[in-house]
């Protein structure tokens, strides 16, 4: 049975009513509540379960907040994860966006909550990139349900908002010609060799960021990449254009074939497409049109797997934007 006390403070002013509740089997459990008839209640409901056997703890739940949960997942999970700093700036963008909300306890967090947000967000981003974020704040729960007894995670019952990102943009070698015109009024040094490089190999652009001098070799024309994104390592071709922008570039101290922060590359790449005028173009588009490019040239499915390291050929064939007219050719 549960014992109901009143709670004074040092001037013996009632501050609430505290429910404890002590029963064979389990710890010892309490909770102070601002009435005596929620107390009671409380009581009554944590009885019922714990003779049912269906008790859980929720203490810890009640305790930790939403934004304390991101900390968590900052500090512990983030940098084990391939991508983990656009992790980082995802959720500390939404921590200062979105303060109100990660203010409640998990334990008052509701489905609703999240899909209110859901629907601001897709306001202001595309429901592709909605999506990346809802699974993140997903995985940030997860990461600490079962340490708190959270019973269930409120973004597992959000609903997805449909996707339909595949994107048919093509560079044309006019563009292209512009595009690297702009990039010469760029005073980084390493940013139009890279986006050659990119053009010509296919590769990703943290996997091109990440390519270090001790794995390329210029006189085989390859270049290795120990990690991917899907945990597999493999040994890039390079074409005589990648392999001469490659050369031509000078040696940093560190070893990274690219020194140049994310941020920084976003930046001078952003400049330099609008001042070609191809506001469309985005920097993921340089390994669509690679890989397009391969495909157009006679190149089979396993040949372009081996060098953009799709496992999922579905999802090459989402990289692969062939022009009908050159297909045409082809028919003769």
């Amino acid at each position: 049975m549960a014992t109901i006390t009143p709670r004074r403070n040092r001037e013996g002013q009632l501050t609430g009513w505290q429910a404890k509740i002590r029963r064979q089997g389990y710890p010892p459990v309490s909770k102070t509540c601002g009435s005596e008839r929620e107390a009671k209640d409380w009581a009554t409901v944590t009885e019922a379960d714990m003779v049912k056997g269906t008790y859980v703890d929720r203490s810890a739940s009640e305790r930790m907040t939403f934004g304390r949960a991101i900390d968590i997942f900052i500090n512990d999970v983030v940098p084990t994860h391939k991508g983990g700093d656009i992790e980082k700036v995802r959720l500390e963008r939404f921590k200062r966006e979105e303060a109100d909300l990660c203010r409640y306890a998990l334990s008052n967090l509701r489905t609703e909550h999240i899909e209110d947000y859901r629907d601001r967000r897709l306001e202001e981003i595309a429901p592709g990139s909605l999506c990346r974020e809802l699974n993140l704040l997903h995985a940030v729960l997860e990461n600490v349900r079962r340490r708190t007894g959270l019973v269930e995670n409120p973004v597992s019952h959000v609903r997805r908002p449909k996707v339909a990102d595949e994107r048919d943009v093509r560079l044309s070698r006019e563009d292209e010609a512009k595009l690297l015109s702009a990039l010469d009024a760029t005073r980084n040094p390493w940013i139009k060799p890279f986006v050659i490089v990119a053009l010509e190999t296919a590769m990703r652009r943290s996997e091109v960021l990440g390519l270090r001098w001790q794995h390329v070799d210029l006189a085989q024309r390859t270049a290795h990449l120990p990690e991917t994104k899907n945990g597999r390592g493999r040994t890039v071709p390079l074409s005589s254009r990648a392999a001469e922008a490659l050369a031509a570039l000078p040696r940093s101290l560190g070893g990274l074939v690219f020194p140049v922060s994310l941020d920084s590359l976003k930046h001078a790449w952003t400049r330099a497409r609008d001042r070609a005028d191809l506001h469309h173009l985005h920097l993921h588009d340089l390994r669509h049109e690679a890989t397009s490019r391969l495909a157009e040239a006679g190149w089979s499915i396993l040949e372009l797997a081996a060098v953009t390291g799709h496992q999922d050929l579905q999802m090459l064939k989402r990289y692969t934007n062939l022009r009908a007219a050159d297909l045409a050719k082809k028919m003769g």
